[in-house]
């Protein structure tokens, strides 16, 4: 038994006090090796740390699994499985609930139960915090790891300890609780997408397809054909550089550093000093100038500055100098990020550059008023997505949080 101190979780419901209790998982669970044998599911599935147990065609966009599904696990909505792949942010790999489907079959390698003498929804928020590591972790060594597996054994892991209340109801309240909290999550996460995708949508009908000269959809009053021109033609642009990593002199001061992975914040994680300014090819850029992310993983991405600062190698600042609208030319190289990158980065390698940008063929109105309107139309469309995204970021803080203070 752990000492008393770590049986009682920091918040609690009101009128539970008793400590909380080590159980075996084997204790209050069963396993499960149910076979696929009479094809009773074709439904391959795997799981994702972020989504649960998801169909392995939405997750991989194509099916993993081999077509013969009989050796599979038979999984039934209610029951768990683990995962025992590590990723990005899940050092120990996931355990899922089946939530979203009546049943599924699961590769052999991943460890299913169901749970027999807990409250299931409550076993379901306790998988959601890290606590379950600690027992993982003692089983399955950093040297064991084999091609993204762990080398875990299903003796071992229903082995595994955990802390649970002794009294179902608090079980039951806890696990209702984060229920609804990822129900809220649910439905932001599903407002998020619904307007990400209306903005495709939009994209798509507000400029013209390749070839023409005039939108599907336009606002009344405009009936000229766009035109087409060189963004060098009409903009000005640079890049910027990075002081000498090590001189404790350039960084640390009052200078927000802009890496590409940061255009759309308005924070950095990194701020340099007027000498480091000035003794490097890093340039200042302002809110309103255009950032363009030329190389690393976000190449092609592209924001309105919404700091001043300075910026490095990675990012062309683009400011036009026609009174062609800032706005309507970020939602061009949006809407032609993958064309971009598909021409230029051949299978993902290389990088971008100024001149490349600069050759760029834009569509625009020539009508400024039009350009305006499309403009603001879709700031306004991404400062909404950008509140729904705070919303979601916010919820998730929230049951993080939660989940530290609410479970031994």
């Amino acid at each position: 038994m752990k000492d008393q101190q770590a049986s009682y979780p920091q918040l609690r419901f009101k009128g539970f006090t008793d400590p909380w209790e080590e159980r075996k998982l084997s204790s209050i669970s069963e396993r499960v090796t149910r076979k696929n044998k009479n094809n009773e599911s074709t439904l391959p599935l795997t799981i994702s740390a972020q989504d649960g147990l998801v169909d392995q065609n939405d997750f991989f966009n194509k099916q993993v699994a081999s077509r013969d599904v009989t050796g599979y696990f038979l999984v039934k909505n209610g029951e768990f499985a683990y995962n025992k792949s590590y990723s990005n942010g899940y050092p120990w790999g996931a355990i899922k609930r089946l939530d979203k489907y009546d049943m599924g079959v699961l590769s052999t390698l991943y460890i299913v139960f169901r749970p027999t003498k807990i409250n299931s929804q409550f076993l379901v928020s306790y998988y959601d915090t890290t606590r379950w590591y600690r027992e993982v972790s003692k089983n399955a060594a950093e040297g064991a790891r084999n091609h993204g597996l762990l080398n875990i054994a299903p003796t071992d892991f229903f082995n595994t300890l955990l802390v649970v209340p002794k009294i179902v109801d608090e079980q039951q309240k806890i696990g209702s609780f984060f229920k609804q909290l990822d129900d809220t999550i649910a439905l932001h996460q599903r407002k998020l997408a619904k307007l990400k995708e209306l903005k495709q949508g939009y994209l798509q009908k507000l400029f013209p397809k390749n070839g023409s000269k005039f939108p599907q959809l336009r606002f009344a009053g405009f009936a000229d054909a766009w035109e087409q021109r060189k963004l060098g033609a009409i903009t000005d642009s640079f890049s910027g550089g990075t002081p000498t990593a090590g001189k404790a002199e350039y960084y640390g001061g009052e200078i927000p550093f802009i890496r590409s992975g940061e255009i759309s914040s308005d924070s950095t994680e990194l701020f340099i000093t007027d000498a480091g300014l000035n003794n490097s090819s890093a340039k200042m850029v302002g809110i309103g100038d255009i950032l363009y992310a030329l190389y690393g993983a976000t190449s092609g991405e592209t924001s309105i500055s919404r700091i001043n600062g300075a910026i490095n190698q990675a990012i062309l600042a683009i400011r036009p100098t026609k009174g062609d609208d800032p706005y309507m030319i970020v939602q061009w190289l949006k809407k032609q990020k993958e064309t971009i990158i598909s021409t230029y980065l051949q299978g993902g390698q290389g990088n971008l550059s100024g001149s490349i940008v600069k050759d760029l063929l834009i569509t625009l109105p020539k009508n400024k008023d039009e350009q305006a309107k499309v403009g603001s139309f879709f700031k306004q469309l991404d400062q909404t997505i950008t509140l729904h995204q705070r919303k979601l970021e916010k919820l998730q803080e929230l049951k993080k949080g939660y989940l530290q203070k609410m479970f031994c």
